[in-house]
């Protein structure tokens, strides 16, 4: 018997996993939704100091909106382009391992940062904005090795 085989003719020419697309709406997502939170912050800050910015409510608002805005990416993506399968093979579930791995690295040393800062006694400002950058990072870092590694290979 003839172990079931993937009916793709060339690798080359496979349709982007499941996995993949999910990955490309969090990372599209994310960067999109942080560069639109940075861009509303220096705007309300219009000059003076980013302290007095009040941020709690729009930083809140931000990792909201960049989480449904990934699912609703990810639904629009399988909508168009719909996936042979939603199920991950092996190979997604090393590349998501090795990628969460290198995310979860960044996130850790960034995060000692922003310890740092609490430490410091920084203003509790600078400790949500380097979190939600560090977060950011770490998503980028997570996203980018995993993009890389479907593409050539771990």
């Amino acid at each position: 018997m003839t172990p079931a085989m993937s009916n793709i003719p060339d690798i080359a020419e496979a349709d982007v996993s499941y996995e993949e697309k999910g990955t490309w709406a969090y990372v599209v997502a994310g960067v999109a939704v942080f560069g639109g939170y940075v861009a509303w912050l220096l705007g309300a800050a219009d000059g003076g100091p980013l302290v007095e910015v009040s941020y709690q409510r729009p930083l809140v608002t931000a990792i909201v909106v960049s989480v449904v805005a990934t699912v609703v990416g990810r639904v629009l993506i399988e909508v168009v382009r719909p996936s042979e399968s939603t199920r991950p093979d092996v190979r997604d579930k090393e590349v998501s391992r090795f990628g969460d791995y290198v995310g979860g690295t960044v996130l850790s040393i960034l995060g000692a940062g922003v310890l740092a800062l609490a430490i410091a006694d920084a203003d509790t400002f600078w400790i949500a904005q380097a979190l939600y950058a560090a977060y950011v990072a770490s998503m980028v870092a997570s996203s980018v090795t995993k993009i890389v590694a479907y593409r050539r290979g771990l």
